[in-house]
């Protein structure tokens, strides 16, 4: 399937285009190990912001030899706490328009996956990761803080006390362990990565809109909130995608073994 670009302005630390109804956003600052400045994050937002109609999915990937190795940390040196506060809420809104935007996003990683780059990965909705894939949260001997949704996103995959353990003491994870505590669900060769992230970004936009939908809206809040709650938002979630038309169709097309069944793959 042929590649096209994408009509939105970036800047030249990201690259953009489509496959048919999968978009794909790559950091392009492969001389920096695709670090993380403001105009970079600034893109991201402005490109979750502005997907064109007929994008099932994004797949996120980086340049070079790394996925991103976090934090660009030369503008750093002149910020005041207020100017902290409000860069730390530029690379939340970012991040929020990935994991609550308006499709799903498959990150795939390899080689640096550092700091703000883990947070940037942790946005996304799967995650492939090749063997040359490494996971580390380096700010606490830089004196600094996680910025970038961190303290949210990443104890949900891998719990507070290994978070806490990476960021004390400095530790690293290989690409092997970060699939086995659930930093990643897809575990590949290396130079791998992109076509695999790519075949699923491309399964994921044939699943109904309405259903992609309740998983990235609906599900992580429903995992948040306490039972009863859940179960109210579930039968409401169940009940809504069940009446969407597409589902229907779709539901017919079973019935009448017009569609695809469950096999073991």
């Amino acid at each position: 399937m042929a590649t096209e670009g994408l009509d939105i302005k970036l800047p030249a630390s990201l690259a953009a285009e489509r496959q048919g109804d999968v978009a794909m956003l790559r950091l392009t600052r492969a001389h920096k190990r695709n670090a993380l400045d403001d105009e970079t994050i600034i893109g991201i937002d402005t490109f979750f912001t502005n997907l064109p109609d007929g994008i099932g999915a994004v797949l996120l990937a980086g340049e070079g030899e790394h996925f991103s190795a976090g934090l660009d940390l030369s503008e750093l040196q002149e910020r005041d706490v207020k100017q902290g506060i409000a860069h730390s809420g530029l690379w939340h809104r970012a991040f929020q328009k990935i994991q609550f935007g308006k499709v799903p996003t498959v990150a795939v990683l390899h080689g640096a996956v550092v700091g703000g780059g883990l947070e940037l990965a942790a946005a996304a909705h799967v995650r492939v990761a090749e063997r040359s894939a490494y996971y580390a949260l380096p700010e606490g001997s830089r004196g600094i803080y996680v910025g970038g949704g961190g303290s949210v996103r990443l104890p949900r995959l891998i719990g507070v006390a290994r978070m806490m353990d990476m960021m004390l003491t400095g530790r690293t994870y290989s690409a092997e362990e970060g699939q086995t505590m659930g930093l990643t669900t897809y575990l590949v060769e290396p130079g791998k990565g992109y076509a695999k992230g790519l075949e699923l970004a491309h399964r994921i936009a044939t699943n109904a809109p309405l259903s992609n939908f309740a998983v990235m809206q609906a599900l992580p809040r429903i995992a948040e909130s306490d039972p009863a709650t859940g179960y109210a938002m579930e039968e409401l979630m169940s009940a809504i995608s069940q009446a969407d038309p597409e589902a229907k169709a779709r539901l017919k097309a079973f019935l009448e073994k017009r569609g695809p069944k469950v096999k073991r793959t």
